[in-house]
Protein backbone atom coordinates (compact mmCIF):
# COMPACT_ATOMS: atom_id res chain seq x y z
CA UNK A 1 0.00 0.00 0.00
CA UNK A 2 1.33 3.25 -0.68
CA UNK A 3 2.31 6.41 1.39
CA UNK A 4 -1.00 8.24 2.76
CA UNK A 5 -0.92 12.63 3.12
CA UNK A 6 -3.48 11.55 6.07
CA UNK A 7 -5.80 9.09 8.20
CA UNK A 8 -8.75 7.36 5.62
CA UNK A 9 -11.58 5.23 6.44
CA UNK A 10 -9.38 2.26 6.20
CA UNK A 11 -6.85 3.55 8.69
CA UNK A 12 -9.49 4.87 11.02
CA UNK A 13 -10.90 1.50 11.56
CA UNK A 14 -7.68 -0.38 11.99
CA UNK A 15 -6.32 2.16 14.41
CA UNK A 16 -9.87 2.32 16.22
CA UNK A 17 -9.80 -1.79 16.35
CA UNK A 18 -5.81 -1.18 17.24
CA UNK A 19 -6.68 0.65 20.33
CA UNK A 20 -9.09 -1.74 21.26
CA UNK A 21 -6.66 -4.54 21.82
CA UNK A 22 -4.04 -2.57 23.66
CA UNK A 23 -6.87 -1.38 26.09
CA UNK A 24 -7.02 -5.21 26.60
CA UNK A 25 -3.62 -5.74 26.50
CA UNK A 26 -3.43 -3.91 29.64
CA UNK A 27 -5.96 -6.06 31.65
CA UNK A 28 -4.01 -8.90 29.88
CA UNK A 29 -1.26 -7.91 31.53
CA UNK A 30 -2.29 -6.73 34.97
CA UNK A 31 -3.78 -10.41 35.16
CA UNK A 32 -0.48 -12.41 33.98
CA UNK A 33 1.41 -10.56 36.41
CA UNK A 34 -0.46 -12.35 39.19
CA UNK A 35 1.69 -15.34 37.72
CA UNK A 36 4.87 -14.49 36.56
CA UNK A 37 7.16 -11.63 37.84
CA UNK A 38 6.61 -8.19 35.55
CA UNK A 39 10.07 -8.17 34.25
CA UNK A 40 10.56 -11.53 33.48
CA UNK A 41 7.16 -11.90 31.66
CA UNK A 42 8.25 -9.06 29.65
CA UNK A 43 11.38 -11.18 28.42
CA UNK A 44 9.71 -14.03 28.32
CA UNK A 45 7.02 -12.18 25.75
CA UNK A 46 10.21 -10.82 24.04
CA UNK A 47 11.74 -14.35 23.45
CA UNK A 48 8.65 -15.92 22.70
CA UNK A 49 8.08 -13.10 20.36
CA UNK A 50 11.36 -13.96 18.34
CA UNK A 51 10.26 -17.23 17.28
CA UNK A 52 6.91 -16.41 16.22
CA UNK A 53 8.49 -13.37 13.70
CA UNK A 54 10.84 -15.78 12.67
CA UNK A 55 8.24 -18.09 11.64
CA UNK A 56 5.84 -15.38 10.00
CA UNK A 57 9.42 -14.62 8.02
CA UNK A 58 9.90 -18.13 6.94
CA UNK A 59 6.23 -18.59 5.94
CA UNK A 60 5.91 -14.84 3.62
CA UNK A 61 9.48 -15.94 2.21
CA UNK A 62 10.72 -12.56 3.58
CA UNK A 63 14.87 -12.78 4.51
CA UNK A 64 16.02 -12.02 7.58
CA UNK A 65 18.10 -9.67 6.81
CA UNK A 66 19.94 -6.82 8.80
CA UNK A 67 20.68 -4.30 6.27
CA UNK A 68 24.05 -2.13 6.85
CA UNK A 69 23.75 1.55 8.15
CA UNK A 70 20.48 0.09 10.33
CA UNK A 71 22.08 -1.85 12.97
CA UNK A 72 22.84 0.61 15.01
CA UNK A 73 19.79 2.20 15.23
CA UNK A 74 18.42 -1.37 15.64
CA UNK A 75 20.27 -1.83 19.21
CA UNK A 76 19.11 1.80 19.65
CA UNK A 77 15.35 0.75 19.35
CA UNK A 78 15.42 -2.67 21.15
CA UNK A 79 17.10 -1.19 23.93
CA UNK A 80 14.49 1.32 24.04
CA UNK A 81 11.98 -1.25 23.65
CA UNK A 82 13.66 -3.14 26.41
CA UNK A 83 13.38 -0.09 28.82
CA UNK A 84 9.60 0.58 27.98
CA UNK A 85 8.20 -2.36 28.06
CA UNK A 86 9.99 -3.21 31.39
CA UNK A 87 8.67 0.39 32.95
CA UNK A 88 5.05 -0.38 31.82
CA UNK A 89 4.95 -4.10 33.33
CA UNK A 90 6.54 -3.13 36.48
CA UNK A 91 3.84 0.16 36.34
CA UNK A 92 1.07 -2.58 35.96
CA UNK A 93 2.39 -4.51 39.00
CA UNK A 94 2.40 -1.50 41.30
CA UNK A 95 -0.50 0.39 40.11
CA UNK A 96 -3.97 -0.05 38.52
CA UNK A 97 -4.57 -0.41 34.97
CA UNK A 98 -6.84 2.79 34.97
CA UNK A 99 -4.13 5.01 36.28
CA UNK A 100 -1.67 3.31 34.24
CA UNK A 101 -3.19 3.76 31.15
CA UNK A 102 -4.07 7.65 31.39
CA UNK A 103 0.21 8.21 31.79
CA UNK A 104 0.91 5.73 29.59
CA UNK A 105 -0.91 6.64 26.83
CA UNK A 106 0.40 10.19 26.87
CA UNK A 107 2.41 9.16 24.55
CA UNK A 108 1.69 11.25 21.92
CA UNK A 109 3.07 14.60 24.02
CA UNK A 110 6.25 12.94 24.32
CA UNK A 111 6.36 11.94 20.24
CA UNK A 112 5.58 15.87 19.57
CA UNK A 113 8.19 17.10 21.96
CA UNK A 114 10.18 14.89 19.97
CA UNK A 115 9.26 15.59 16.54
CA UNK A 116 9.31 19.11 17.00
CA UNK A 117 12.84 18.72 17.34
CA UNK A 118 13.60 15.98 14.78
CA UNK A 119 11.51 16.51 12.20
CA UNK A 120 11.83 19.67 10.32
CA UNK A 121 7.86 19.76 8.96
CA UNK A 122 6.08 18.45 12.46
CA UNK A 123 6.77 21.89 14.71
CA UNK A 124 4.96 22.60 17.79
CA UNK A 125 1.98 25.10 16.95
CA UNK A 126 0.39 27.33 19.02
CA UNK A 127 -2.61 24.70 18.93
CA UNK A 128 -0.12 22.59 20.00
CA UNK A 129 1.12 23.83 22.67
CA UNK A 130 -2.13 24.68 24.02
CA UNK A 131 -2.90 20.68 23.52
CA UNK A 132 0.55 20.05 25.27
CA UNK A 133 -0.04 21.98 28.20
CA UNK A 134 -4.14 20.34 28.95
CA UNK A 135 -2.32 17.03 28.42
CA UNK A 136 0.84 17.45 30.80
CA UNK A 137 -1.73 19.07 33.11
CA UNK A 138 -4.00 15.32 32.96
CA UNK A 139 -0.42 13.69 33.86
CA UNK A 140 0.73 15.38 36.53
CA UNK A 141 -3.38 15.17 37.99
CA UNK A 142 -2.82 11.51 37.55
CA UNK A 143 0.08 10.89 39.28
CA UNK A 144 -0.56 13.21 42.08
CA UNK A 145 -4.05 12.27 42.65
CA UNK A 146 -4.80 9.60 45.00
CA UNK A 147 -8.83 9.55 45.38
CA UNK A 148 -9.12 6.05 44.08
CA UNK A 149 -7.26 4.60 46.61
CA UNK A 150 -5.41 2.22 44.36
CA UNK A 151 -2.55 4.33 43.34
CA UNK A 152 1.18 3.88 43.18
CA UNK A 153 3.34 7.16 43.18
CA UNK A 154 6.05 4.71 41.54
CA UNK A 155 4.30 2.71 39.88
CA UNK A 156 2.99 6.12 38.05
CA UNK A 157 6.45 7.30 37.30
CA UNK A 158 7.58 4.02 35.75
CA UNK A 159 4.15 4.07 33.35
CA UNK A 160 5.77 7.55 32.60
CA UNK A 161 8.98 6.39 31.62
CA UNK A 162 7.22 3.76 29.48
CA UNK A 163 5.28 6.69 27.67
CA UNK A 164 8.76 8.61 27.23
CA UNK A 165 10.44 4.91 26.07
CA UNK A 166 6.92 4.49 23.60
CA UNK A 167 7.24 8.23 22.04
CA UNK A 168 11.41 7.47 21.31
CA UNK A 169 10.37 3.85 19.96
CA UNK A 170 8.25 5.58 17.52
CA UNK A 171 10.53 8.29 16.75
CA UNK A 172 13.23 5.82 15.95
CA UNK A 173 10.84 3.59 14.07
CA UNK A 174 9.76 6.87 11.65
CA UNK A 175 13.31 8.92 11.61
CA UNK A 176 16.14 6.60 11.73
CA UNK A 177 17.57 4.91 9.05
CA UNK A 178 15.18 1.52 10.59
CA UNK A 179 12.11 3.88 8.44
CA UNK A 180 13.55 2.23 5.13
CA UNK A 181 13.41 -1.51 6.69
CA UNK A 182 10.31 -3.62 6.69
CA UNK A 183 7.99 -3.53 10.11
CA UNK A 184 8.81 -7.25 10.41
CA UNK A 185 12.87 -6.65 10.69
CA UNK A 186 11.99 -3.43 12.58
CA UNK A 187 10.17 -5.49 15.46
CA UNK A 188 12.57 -8.64 15.28
CA UNK A 189 15.18 -5.79 15.88
CA UNK A 190 13.00 -4.59 19.12
CA UNK A 191 12.47 -8.29 20.70
CA UNK A 192 15.31 -9.54 19.56
CA UNK A 193 18.00 -7.07 22.02
CA UNK A 194 14.83 -6.79 24.00
CA UNK A 195 14.78 -10.38 25.28
CA UNK A 196 17.69 -10.73 27.23
CA UNK A 197 18.09 -7.15 28.54
CA UNK A 198 14.33 -8.21 29.86
CA UNK A 199 15.87 -11.63 31.13
CA UNK A 200 18.85 -10.10 32.70
CA UNK A 201 16.89 -7.01 34.55
CA UNK A 202 14.69 -9.67 35.78
CA UNK A 203 16.86 -11.21 38.02
CA UNK A 204 16.93 -7.94 40.39
CA UNK A 205 13.00 -7.99 40.57
CA UNK A 206 12.42 -10.89 42.97
CA UNK A 207 11.55 -14.95 41.88
CA UNK A 208 10.13 -15.66 38.38
CA UNK A 209 7.53 -17.81 39.19
CA UNK A 210 4.61 -16.37 41.83
CA UNK A 211 1.14 -18.51 41.93
CA UNK A 212 0.97 -19.66 38.48
CA UNK A 213 -2.09 -20.41 36.85
CA UNK A 214 -3.45 -21.61 33.58
CA UNK A 215 -4.99 -18.25 33.10
CA UNK A 216 -1.44 -16.73 33.39
CA UNK A 217 -0.11 -19.17 31.02
CA UNK A 218 -2.57 -18.07 28.46
CA UNK A 219 -2.37 -14.69 29.10
CA UNK A 220 1.42 -14.75 28.33
CA UNK A 221 0.79 -16.34 24.95
CA UNK A 222 -1.90 -14.30 23.97
CA UNK A 223 0.94 -11.64 24.39
CA UNK A 224 2.95 -13.04 22.68
CA UNK A 225 1.47 -14.06 19.57
CA UNK A 226 -1.65 -11.87 19.48
CA UNK A 227 -0.10 -8.79 21.07
CA UNK A 228 3.53 -8.66 20.13
CA UNK A 229 3.56 -10.46 16.93
CA UNK A 230 0.89 -9.69 14.65
CA UNK A 231 -0.41 -6.38 16.74
CA UNK A 232 2.99 -4.90 16.57
CA UNK A 233 3.60 -6.04 12.92
CA UNK A 234 0.54 -4.29 12.13
CA UNK A 235 1.22 -1.00 13.98
CA UNK A 236 4.55 -0.25 12.65
CA UNK A 237 3.13 -1.20 9.03
CA UNK A 238 0.46 1.52 9.66
CA UNK A 239 3.27 3.33 10.79
CA UNK A 240 5.11 2.99 7.98
CA UNK A 241 2.05 4.26 5.58
CA UNK A 242 0.52 6.84 7.60
CA UNK A 243 2.04 10.12 9.57
CA UNK A 244 3.11 9.59 12.54
CA UNK A 245 0.93 11.98 14.07
CA UNK A 246 -2.31 10.77 12.63
CA UNK A 247 -1.44 7.35 14.14
CA UNK A 248 -0.90 8.59 17.24
CA UNK A 249 -3.50 10.52 17.64
CA UNK A 250 -5.94 7.28 17.41
CA UNK A 251 -4.04 6.51 20.87
CA UNK A 252 -6.34 8.92 23.08
CA UNK A 253 -9.24 6.26 22.87
CA UNK A 254 -6.76 3.57 24.07
CA UNK A 255 -7.03 5.54 27.43
CA UNK A 256 -10.45 5.70 27.48
CA UNK A 257 -11.00 2.03 26.70
CA UNK A 258 -8.68 0.87 29.29
CA UNK A 259 -10.43 2.57 31.78
CA UNK A 260 -13.68 1.10 30.64
CA UNK A 261 -12.24 -2.16 31.21
CA UNK A 262 -10.53 -2.46 34.07
CA UNK A 263 -13.87 -0.73 35.72
CA UNK A 264 -15.80 -3.41 34.30
CA UNK A 265 -13.16 -6.36 34.53
CA UNK A 266 -11.26 -5.85 37.09
CA UNK A 267 -13.86 -3.73 39.43
CA UNK A 268 -11.14 -0.90 39.60
CA UNK A 269 -12.55 2.76 41.32
CA UNK A 270 -12.52 5.00 39.21
CA UNK A 271 -12.41 8.56 41.25
CA UNK A 272 -13.07 12.27 39.81
CA UNK A 273 -9.61 13.29 39.44
CA UNK A 274 -8.86 10.29 37.23
CA UNK A 275 -11.80 11.37 35.34
CA UNK A 276 -10.50 14.55 34.67
CA UNK A 277 -6.94 13.86 34.00
CA UNK A 278 -8.37 11.14 31.58
CA UNK A 279 -10.34 13.79 30.02
CA UNK A 280 -7.43 16.90 30.12
CA UNK A 281 -4.54 13.78 28.35
CA UNK A 282 -7.79 13.14 25.62
CA UNK A 283 -8.35 16.55 24.92
CA UNK A 284 -4.69 17.32 24.67
CA UNK A 285 -3.60 14.36 22.18
CA UNK A 286 -6.64 15.41 19.96
CA UNK A 287 -5.27 19.51 20.08
CA UNK A 288 -1.93 17.92 19.62
CA UNK A 289 -2.50 15.98 16.32
CA UNK A 290 -5.53 18.51 14.97
CA UNK A 291 -4.54 18.15 11.24
CA UNK A 292 -3.67 21.81 10.08
CA UNK A 293 -6.25 23.19 6.99
CA UNK A 294 -4.72 24.41 4.26
CA UNK A 295 -4.84 27.67 2.98
CA UNK A 296 -6.77 28.72 -0.24
CA UNK A 297 -5.71 30.60 -2.50
CA UNK A 298 -7.90 33.17 -4.90
CA UNK A 299 -6.94 33.00 -8.60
Amino acid sequence: MEKKSQIDLFGAVALTSFALLLAFNQVVIKVTNGGLQPVFFAGLRSAGAVFCIWLWLRWRGIPLRFEKGTRVAGFAVGCVFAFEFLCLFVALDLTAVSRASVIFYSMPVWLAIMAHFIMPNDKITPLKAFGLGLALAGVAMAILSRDDGAGSFWGDLAALGAAVGWAATAMLAKASPLSRVRPEIQLMWQVGVSAPLLLIAALFFGPFIRDLEPIHIAGLLFQIVVVVSAGFIFWLWLLSIYPASGVASFSFLSPVLTVGLGWLLLGEEVGPSLIAALVLVALGILLINRPLKSRKTSA
